[in-house]
């Protein structure tokens, strides 16, 4: 009992020194306010964004793979017992077709975890989707030099493998990522299957896309509208089960997201513009690493991470660098880091966030001396 008390008494003690010291300093006040509203700022424009055309759509997706998927498909491409030679790959490329940033990737890997894929394929996965994206490369080779598009995707196709072998290696798990995983009989055909699935991958991919909003509504709309359709000629019970696998994705991650999310943006005010570019100069080792650690806490939506690093550049940021920036800053953030922890537990998240940071810093200084 007395021990609580004193507990509770430290903490009054700080929160109050912390708010006497912010009262009276003049500049104290005025940094916090901006830092906070930067805070929601971020967490506004992330939700006004990023929800209703990204997050949504891929929350349905992990639930349509847990529940419309086979168990034994899965392990045999992407599980424990699966050739590497075949999983690893398959993992490493299969999600530089979706438009996705770091957390939208969360749901997504979430679900092939969870239907027995092995860890090391799963984190190949969650690794390259983000960093290997179609329409994040195209910018990229348009943008800053198609040079760097093509090492961007070699180095985060070959770390996302190189990472996954290290975790499964250390490991050793065979997939279900702690969550209970629930085999049902009553599949649909894998016609059935496969379109309920490509549909709402269209749906999610053309919402990333910056094409003709009629052709994009257009295909949205038809999209919603037909996979509505099929979901309500499902089972009963197959389909509660689907939307009960998507709320169940959705409640465990976005109080997370959105807590990260606003953070994110509190550490983005709070970080001087001028230290960072300071740091990132040249192609130094030390630099390289900096962008890497620094990529890993920054929150980069899709696409965004590109005029941000041509920027740096341009103020003397070197390739090495900016290549680390974007291949740990398009893989991890803040955001995503608390889900991941939250989904595999504190040891394999840290160490999959070490190695992310290793092989991007590793590939931005050996592109850095070369190049």
């Amino acid at each position: 009992m007395e021990k609580d008390l004193k507990k509770e008494v430290t903490k009054f003690v700080l929160l109050a020194a912390g708010f006497l010291v912010f009262y009276f300093l003049p500049f104290g006040s005025q940094y916090v306010q901006d830092a906070i509203i930067s805070g929601f700022t971020m967490l506004g424009s992330y939700a006004r964004e990023h929800v209703l055309l990204c997050l949504v759509p891929a929350f349905f997706i992990a639930g349509t793979i847990t529940v419309f998927i086979r168990k034994d498909s899965i392990l045999k491409l992407l599980g424990p017992d699966a050739r590497k030679i075949i999983s690893y790959p398959i993992a490493a490329i299969s999600g530089g077709i979706l438009a996705v940033c770091s957390c939208t990737i969360l749901p997504l890997f979430g679900g092939i975890y969870k239907r027995g894929a092995g860890l090391g394929p799963a984190v190949a996965f969650l690794f390259s989707g983000p960093a290997i994206n179609v329409a994040a490369i195209f910018l990229t080779g348009s943008a800053i030099g198609w040079e760097m598009a093509l090492v961007r995707i070699l180095g985060a196709s070959t770390s996302a493998i190189f990472v996954g072998l290290t975790m499964q290696s250390i490991f050793r798990e065979k997939g279900s990522g702690g969550f209970a995983t629930q085999e049902s009989d009553d599949h649909v055909s894998w016609p059935e299957a496969i379109g309920f699935l490509g549909l709402q991958m269209t749906f999610l991919i053309v919402g990333g896309l910056a094409i003709d909003p009629i052709v994009k509504a257009s295909i949205l709309i038809i999209s919603a509208i037909v996979v509505f359709v099929m979901a309500i000629r499902f089972k009963g019970e197959l389909r509660n089960q689907w939307i009960g696998e998507t709320w169940d994705f959705a409640k465990k991650i976005l109080p997370y997201l959105f807590f990260g999310v606003f953070a994110a943006g509190i550490i983005s005010s709070a970080l001087p513009q001028s230290v960072v570019e300071s740091l990132l100069g040249g192609n130094r080792f030390v630099s390289t690493l900096f962008a890497s650690v620094f990529g890993a806490f920054m929150y980069f939506a899709t696409l965004t991470e590109v005029p941000i690093v041509q920027s740096l550049m341009f103020l003397g940021m070197g390739k090495g660098p900016a290549l680390a920036l974007f291949m740990a800053g398009n893989s991890l953030s803040l955001p995503s880091m608390i889900v991941i922890t939250k989904l595999l537990g504190k040891k394999r998240a840290f160490t999959y966030f070490g190695l992310v940071v290793l092989f991007s810093t590793l590939w931005g200084f050996i592109y850095g001396s070369l190049f």
